[in-house]
């Protein structure tokens, strides 16, 4: 019987290690942008730059092909190592209620408060968004048709309002009961 993914020492090693370096450079981020008045700029740097990338990279890999071989080794160093170092929400959350002064030497300034949590999280969804249409568009420049997981080549931004109308057709569907 294998081992669930997250329980592999191999899988493990690689998060670890993305971790470490992502770690590092979100340090390095932290150190080379001071904090103007008092928003801290290199905080929210790295979580807009993080979703952009982790955006560009989810969405490289998913059309790539299926989550195996070395797109899972990919996503797990990248994705949740890398990314999930260099990203950090427990920092937005403790920047946030410091602006919003409730911590020792907090700035008690709601206003600024609130515009740096909310506008960090859907700044960060943009940025999202924005790194999934550029995966889009890097894949489109380079002539590469898109496979679906049945080896189907499939058009993302055609919609057939006929086949959704119908709904599956679940006699030739070779995943029944799964979704799309």
């Amino acid at each position: 019987m294998t081992r669930p993914v997250h329980l592999r020492l191999s899988y493990l090693g690689l998060a670890f290690l993305g971790g470490t370096l992502g770690t590092a450079a979100r340090e390095a981020v932290s150190l080379s942008l001071p904090t103007l008045g008092d928003v801290p700029w290199a905080i929210l740097t790295v979580n807009i730059l993080g979703a952009f990338a982790l955006g560009l990279l989810l969405d490289s890999l998913a059309r790539s092909g299926p989550d195996d071989g070395w797109r899972r080794r990919t996503r797990i160093l990248g994705g949740t190592g890398f990314m999930g170092g260099f990203t950090t929400y427990s920092a937005l959350a403790a920047d946030t209620a410091s602006l919003l002064g409730a911590g020792p030497g907090g700035a008690n300034n709601p206003g600024v408060g609130l515009a740096y949590g909310v506008g960090t999280v859907l700044i960060g969804g943009l940025a999202t968004f924005v790194g999934i249409a550029t995966a889009t568009a890097l894949r489109r420049g380079g002539g590469e048709v898109d496979e679906g997981a049945d080896g189907v080549p499939i058009a993302p931004d055609v919609w057939d309002e006929d086949a959704a109308d119908a709904g599956r057709d679940v006699s030739t569907d070779p995943h029944p009961g799964g979704a799309r």
